[in-house]
């Protein structure tokens, strides 16, 4: 058994050939060797999840080597921990965290967070697997010993994930195991196996002493970066008592991690004045005293104070050194205030999953209360509860507490007060639930993921611990209310009839049940009812949904889920082929589904008629659709008759396919037509509205090549339809469709309108370009700013390549929305634009592009593709000593290039952005740009929305920030 843990992992066994002990245990842990110093190695019960990656002169050979490698260039364990304090910019933590985090790629060496461009890094894939790789070769060195059985990758593992680790998170974890040499890993809720330990340990005859059917257990497990909540239902069995799994919390990215940037918050407060003083790389130092003196103090009066100093760089390593006493009082008061603060039950919910401060670079919750998430756990679970137990008064009978956030004693007293003040009501003033014992919270995972080891061999008692989760497949219902046939076509509700808005809301969202809650690893079934029909030969989506609350759903139950229980997952979006021709048509099928042990659903469609059979796999690790951060699909104001949209699709017809030789309606009055049409102006438009006219422009391509104006015309309009490329399921099938045009380039290249047109469609369109598609885009235009360097002129460098001003103008906005560019390229074409503007001036659209490109919160791309502050901070000095005064559109790109994210890797220092402030102070608007400038997590409104776009977005779709 592995925990894989934030700050700690920790391994346990059972050797099958060996006896328990006198209680009957048999899981032993395995003390891990590490470096603990440099060239030195040790055994500990725990192997600290921090990399250490040295610079090229900065240890003596042979620091980092170990017995079974002796060229081991990197460190992993307490000697990282330790090196890592003292150099905080080469040592990688919370990888873990990072796994979780939508808004970067989770494959791309981008770990050490901020760290400065001569540092290897590591993307947080392979992190895990560098503390999964010293485990396993730990163990061969040290256990086997050569013998081929022996080796940990010829074993029965079992490797724990929070069980709220998003759905993308648990593939990755099973990524990095394959990359540590696991070929096979059973995966296992933190919070179960912290249960399975317990049991283990105080189990008599595989029935726990005092408990009785009926009767519930809270787990809490507060780790180092994830808070997980889950209830257990204890029930009579066939031989004694049962155990099962009722219910999982939501993600909550919070845990001792938030707890160390608490305290060096306040610490800086206290020396400096106010947070977002020191730079990144002494407050990684910081945060680093921090949790080692959270670990000392907490919990302990008798510890005295403990000094946490930050020592200064450069010229100023005295002067600059930061020296504060911290008492353990303090300490006490700020962890239990702050995070375990006493609370109602009914106390308002936290707010979604919206995410605080992005220290460190990670998302982390809004809301720090741990008793406020679990409030709102139980809440959202009583119903469930009462249907599950029978029990008409509700409460926990037992808590069992685990993470080393919740191993000092106050803490969990804390906890235990707070649970005990929600139900003295119902369960009497006497009443207080009873602590379930676990008195080694650091191993108590890695030791019950091993007994369940045990359990898959039918040695052990299983929990029942089937899918915490129902999983539904929305349908579209037959032309009558009571025809039986079912289609399993769901577009989205921005591109189809199927999700018609004017429907009743009450009714629900109709699906069928694909997985029953409560479904075991393994579970196969076939939908002999009811009968379906899939759509092939055309785009289609399969929309999935999730439920934790839904109880007696069975499979091919047909449903009317409610918004409020379920969770709304990625959709598949494909093409099935059928035939040689490529009409649309209808197929009867019969659906199967197959949910995999590390939670893959598969889905099968089986045509009923013909041998066809297509797999339609579910990732339902991916990201949730309302966490994506490149914005969501809301409803529209104007919901248009379908009579009147297929009117609108007719115009664009006439416009761009010929009957009997001519052409219906003109190019230039195509949009008059169309307004007219649909008696609104093409900014009330939504979004619904206009991905059916990119579909209907697609299907007219070959129109463009009628004339010139035809061809502008339909870029026009085809980029304003599908702008921003992104934010309806079936965009990535669109976009797939328009990259075709890219190579071929324009029917009329000559045409200066028309060039204009291709690159304001590139640019609208931009965000739904992957990055091989944006690299490709921009190294196309490299002979357009050969030359244009005054380094590469100075060295002979050949002529740049001429496009006249406005295209040049339309081709800098193209390639300042292509977010997913490698950041030298970002910081190249920045440099070429200040040079150019420098000595011709400034436009607005060239003002817009450099702050795209230099930009601290991206529209839609992944924050570590984001340019150093430093760099950034050389632009705008360059921008405000170029302008005689500020102007709306200067300060607009100051702002957008300065803007405060919270995440001091990306973040402006804080004299910087008072300057910027500062500056712009005559401006109407200043106290608004002082706001950004300087308060992380401010909302923009839609005018700002717009012009960080470029122009409006579609009715119904908004940007959320990453």
């Amino acid at each position: 058994g592995i925990d894989l843990g934030t700050t700690n992992s920790a391994v346990a066994f059972v050797d099958r050939g060996q006896q328990g002990n006198s209680q009957g245990q048999r899981v032993r842990v395995f003390d891990i060797p590490q470096l603990v110093a440099s060239g030195e190695v040790g055994h500990h019960r725990v192997l600290p999840s921090f990399v250490y990656l040295p610079g090229s002169f900065e240890l003596p050979a042979g620091s980092t080597a170990l017995p079974w490698d002796p060229e081991r260039s990197y460190a992993v364990g307490e000697f990282a921990r330790e090196q890592g304090a003292l150099v905080p910019g080469h040592l990688l933590s919370s990888a873990k965290s990072w796994l979780c985090h939508a808004g970067v790629d989770r494959t791309a060496a981008i770990l050490p967070w901020g760290a400065s461009a001569d540092v290897t890094k590591l993307s947080p894939v392979e992190a895990s697997a560098r503390y999964l790789q010293h485990i396993r070769e730990a163990w061969n060195e040290v256990i086997a010993h050569g013998r081929e059985d022996c080796l940990l990758e010829r074993q029965l593992v079992v490797l724990t994930v929070p069980a709220s680790f998003d759905e993308v998170a648990r593939e990755l974890t099973v990524q990095a195991a394959r990359q540590a040499g696991f070929d096979r890993v059973i995966l296992l809720e933190e919070p179960l196996a912290a249960f399975y330990a317990w049991f283990n340990g105080h189990a008599v005859g595989g029935s726990p002493p005092g408990m009785q059917p009926g009767q519930i257990i809270l787990v809490c497990d507060v780790g180092g970066g994830t808070t997980d909540f889950t209830i257990v239902s204890v029930r009579e069995g066939r031989a004694g008592l049962r155990f099962d799994r009722l219910a999982v919390g939501e993600h909550l990215m919070l845990g001792g991690d938030n707890m160390d940037l608490a305290i060096a918050r306040q610490i800086e407060v206290r020396v400096l004045g106010q947070p977002g003083k020191l730079d990144a790389r002494r407050w990684q130092q910081l945060c680093h005293q921090c949790r080692s003196a959270k670990e000392t103090l907490l919990d302990d009066p008798r510890k005295p104070p403990m000094d946490v100093v930050v020592v200064g760089s450069g010229g100023k390593l005295i002067a600059g050194t930061l020296r504060v006493s911290l008492t353990s009082e303090e300490v006490d008061a700020l962890i239990l205030d702050g995070f375990f603060p006493a609370v109602g039950l009914d106390e308002a919910t936290p707010a979604g999953r919206r995410s605080g401060l992005s220290e460190w670079g990670l998302p982390y919750v809004s809301e720090p209360a741990v008793t406020r998430h679990l409030a709102a756990f139980w809440r959202r679970h009583q119903d469930l509860l009462r249907k599950e137990t029978g029990r008409t008064v509700l409460y926990p009978d037992y808590l069992l507490f685990n993470g080393g956030a919740l191993a000092p004693a106050l803490v969990r007293q804390r906890l235990t007060a707070v649970v005990q003040g929600w139900f003295q009501d119902q369960a009497g003033p006497d009443w207080r639930p009873e602590e379930l014992p676990n008195p080694r919270p650091e191993l108590a995972v890695a030791l019950g993921a091993a007994y369940y080891g045990l359990v898959r061999l039918g040695e052990g008692v299983r929990v029942g611990a089937g899918s915490p989760r129902a999983y539904f497949v929305q349908v579209a219902a037959g032309d009558q209310p009571d025809d039986p046939v079912q289609t399993v076509s769901t577009p989205s509700p921005i591109t189809g009839e199927d999700s018609d808005e004017a429907a009743d809301a009450t009714a629900g969202i109709p699906a069928v049940c694909l997985v029953p809650r409560g479904a075991e690893e393994g579970f196969a079934g076939e939908l002999q009812q009811p009968a379906f029909e899939v759509l092939a030969n055309q785009p289609v989506a399969f929309q999935l949904f999730s439920s934790t609350t839904r109880l007696g759903d069975e499979v091919g139950d047909i449903v009317a889920l409610s918004p409020d229980e379920v969770t709304t997952l990625p959709p598949i979006r494909t093409v099935l082929r059928f035939g040689k021709k490529d009409s649309s048509r209808a197929i009867p099928a019969r659906l199967a589904v197959h949910l995999s042990e590390i939670g893959v659903l598969e889905l099968w469609c089986q045509a009923q008629q013909t041998p066809h059979r297509w797999q339609l796999q579910f990732d339902v690790r991916s990201r949730q659709e309302g966490e994506s951060p490149h914005g969501s699909v809301l409803p529209s104001g104007e919901t248009l008759d379908a009579v009147l949209v297929e009117a609108a699709q007719a115009i664009i017809r006439a416009t761009f396919v010929l009957e009997d030789g001519v052409v219906g309606i003109p190019p230039e009055q195509l949009i008059k037509e169309l307004v007219a049409l649909t008696e609104l102006p093409r900014e009330r438009w939504s979004a619904a509205l206009l991905r059916k006219f990119t579909d209907t422009l697609l299907e007219c391509e070959a129109g463009r090549a009628l004339s010139p104006q035809h061809e502008a015309r339909w870029f026009n309009l085809l980029g304003y339809s599908l702008r921003p490329g992104y934010g309806d399921p079936l965009d990535e099938w669109r976009m797939k469709q328009v990259w075709k045009l890219f190579a071929p380039g324009l029917r009329f290249p000559r045409q200066a309108q028309g060039r204009s047109e291709w690159w304001v469609f590139w640019r609208r369109v931009g965000g739904g370009l992957n990055a091989g598609q944006q690299q490709f885009i921009h190294q196309q235009q490299a002979p357009l700013f050969a030359g244009m360097s005054d380094k590469k002129r100075k060295a002979g460098g050949r002529a740049a390549k001429q496009a006249a001003p406005q295209e040049m103008l339309e081709i800098w906005m193209a390639l300042a929305n292509l977010e997913r560019l490698p950041v030298q390229a970002k910081d190249e074409l920045g440099g070429l634009l200040l040079q150019k503007s420098a000595k011709g001036g400034w436009k607005p659209q060239e003002l817009w592009a450099l702050s795209r490109l230099g930009a601290r919160i991206p529209l839609y791309g992944p924050v570590d593709r984001v340019l150093p502050p430093k760099d950034v901070a050389v632009w705008v000095k360059t921008l405000m000593t170029l302008m005689a005064r500020p102007t709306p559109d200067v300060a607009q790109a100051l702002v957008n290039l300065a803007r405060t994210s919270g995440d001091r890797a990306r973040d402006l220092r804080r004299d910087e952005l008072e300057r910027i402030a500062t500056w712009l102070q005559p401006l109407p608007h200043a106290n608004r740009y002082m706001e950004l400038l300087t308060h992380a997590g401010v909302e923009l409104d839609q005018g700002e929305q717009d012009w960080i776009f470029g122009e409006s977005l579609p009715l119904g779709l908004r940007i959320a920030s990453t």
